[in-house]
């Protein structure tokens, strides 16, 4: 499958893929960003992509900035019709100061198929084993 990618600015970094086989493509910050702790803000991209119909991009950390900054992702849903600037929005969970500086690896998507649902109100739903067990319905350990 082919990822169309616009630059929306002249520094920004094409989104790249790690190694063979990796499901993630990693988007790198445009400008340097610094959350305060405890801070959430918006990390932009400077590009934009062009997801196919029947798939929709989901926003997941990169696993060395929620280790080793404790800045997690947000939200992260991308649609396919959806053709803006994409902007990482990240939590800083830390009690320090973060620093993203600019060209750095931020977030990762991931593309992923996904089924159109319409949806139907009933009265009923079936029955399963699990029911309305939520937290610790199978039990404590």
């Amino acid at each position: 499958m082919n990822i169309n990618v616009k630059k929306l600015n002249p520094d920004a970094k094409l989104p790249t893929g790690g190694h063979p086989g990796d499901a993630g493509i990693d988007f790198y910050a445009i400008c340097e960003v610094v959350f305060a702790p405890h801070a959430q803000m918006r990390v932009p991209t400077g590009v934009a992509i062009e997801i196919p119909p029947g798939h929709v991009g989901l926003i997941w950390d990169k696993s060395s900035v929620s280790f080793n900054q404790g800045l997690k992702v947000m939200g992260g849903v991308i649609d396919a019709g959806y053709r803006g600037e994409i902007i990482m929005n990240l939590y800083n969970t830390t009690d320090r100061e973060q620093r993203i500086p600019k060209g750095n690896k931020i977030a990762q998507m991931i593309i992923q198929k996904f089924e159109e649902c319409a949806i139907v109100e009933t009265q009923e739903l079936s029955d399963t084993v699990r029911g309305e067990g939520r937290e610790g319905s199978t039990g404590a350990n």
